[in-house]
């Protein structure tokens, strides 16, 4: 490789890692300036001072955003905010910089790859080079389905607990509402941050029916669509919620024992293809190499 083509590697990949590195770990503008607004108020000087900030970040990356969102089709788009959304809006994965991502990576990828065929165009150089590219494309949304089931997986091992405090706060003389509101201040997993945001949104205006099944989009997680139509039905028909919460909460923790027990009958399934491949070779080695050493010396 000449000197030429080394350089423009190293600068190269030294891209790649920085646009990761401002992808991903730097400031969002405006996701800080919403909760530096929820903390504090508004006020005249305070509101004055961002709106600069946010048209100086607006002029330096709209182009670059405008020039990604024309190449990337209008349900990928709607996919990826549908990925951040059930994945709880991760920090630093604002849609426009994950749209960036998608088509900027696999550009640098291949341009690196090209600068290697040039030099050397073996044909597993040019596999790695559109593997390499491809899993750069799809490495955004592989992640973000990761997160947000591990967020539903959480959401379902809470749910019955959460209920339960409901259902205690109900029948305490506490209002619905007021139910919910203690049991996400309670709580610190994902499904005490959506019930502080279905109740933020009934308290702006919405309406609860819509509120109720926003929840239900938010998060994929059967039990919870299937308790968000069981409230969606009270609300409707004038049912006791302390009812509603009752039943849902000895459903819950049935369900969650049914799966508990589930994962433990397929153990024995799943343990027997690294005893197979792993334990059983080793052993017989362990247990059989003496005899057939002894026997090789015993012919020789």
């Amino acid at each position: 490789m000449s000197l030429t083509a080394a350089f423009a590697v190293f600068v190269l990949t030294v891209s790649v890692f920085l646009l990761a590195y401002v992808v991903f770990t730097g400031r969002d503008t405006a996701r800080a300036r919403t909760l530096d607004n929820l903390r504090s108020g508004f006020d005249e000087g305070y509101a004055a001072a961002p709106a600069l900030d946010a048209a100086d970040d607006d002029a330096s990356g709209s182009s670059v955003v405008a020039l990604a969102r024309r190449f990337t089709p209008a349900s990928t788009v709607r996919r990826l905010e549908r990925l951040i959304l059930r994945a709880g809006r991760p920090d630093g994965w604002t849609i426009d910089r994950l749209i960036v991502l998608k088509i900027v990576a696999p550009l640098l990828v291949v341009v690196l790859g090209l600068l290697l065929v040039s030099t050397n165009p073996a044909p597993l150089l040019i596999l790695l080079m559109l593997g390499t590219a491809v899993v750069c494309y799809f490495l955004p949304e592989l992640l973000l389905k990761s997160r947000s089931q591990e967020r539903n997986e959480e959401i379902a091992l809470e749910l019955a607990d959460t209920l339960d405090q409901m259902t205690i706060a109900v029948e305490a003389g506490l209002g619905f509402d007021s139910a919910m509101a203690r049991a996400g201040r309670n709580g610190t997993g994902p499904l005490a941050q959506e019930l502080i945001r279905t109740l933020q949104e009934i308290q702006v205006g919405q309406l609860r029916r819509t509120a109720y099944e926003q929840l239900a989009q938010r998060t994929d997680v059967p039990d919870l669509r299937r308790f968000v139509r069981a409230l969606i039905q009270a609300d409707a028909y004038g049912i006791s919620v302390a009812d509603v919460l009752r039943t849902q909460a000895s459903e819950m923790r049935l369900k969650r024992r049914q799966r508990a027990e589930e994962k433990a009958q397929q153990v024995p399934v799943k343990v027997i293809f690294p005893l197979l491949v792993c334990i059983l070779p080793v052993l017989f080695i362990v247990l059989l190499g003496p005899t057939v050493i002894n026997m090789m010396e015993a012919f020789s």
